[in-house]
């Protein structure tokens, strides 16, 4: 392994899980799902945090989003 490859190796980017499961669709119905991606605060996780791609993170926001203002998720937390 000459180190080109193993530098390619290191830059290689893992799909997200819902890329490698086929989903299209984030339901905000499901907000148990939904709050493992919220802080106690109510603030949502980066990109970074999730592990989501650009196009599922987009997706979860928007579910997050519509879930909170149909008062299914808190905007913030109590306290």
């Amino acid at each position: 392994m000459t180190a080109e490859e193993s530098n390619d190796a290191r830059r290689r980017h893992s799909r997200c899980r819902d890329c490698r499961s086929g989903a299209r669709y984030i339901d905000y119905k499901d907000f148990k799902t939904l709050q493992k991606f919220t802080t106690m605060q109510g603030k949502i996780h980066s990109r970074k945090r999730t592990g989501k791609c650009a196009y599922h993170q987009r997706k979860l926001v928007q579910a997050i989003k519509r879930a909170r203002f149909l008062a299914l998720l808190p905007f913030v937390s109590k306290g």
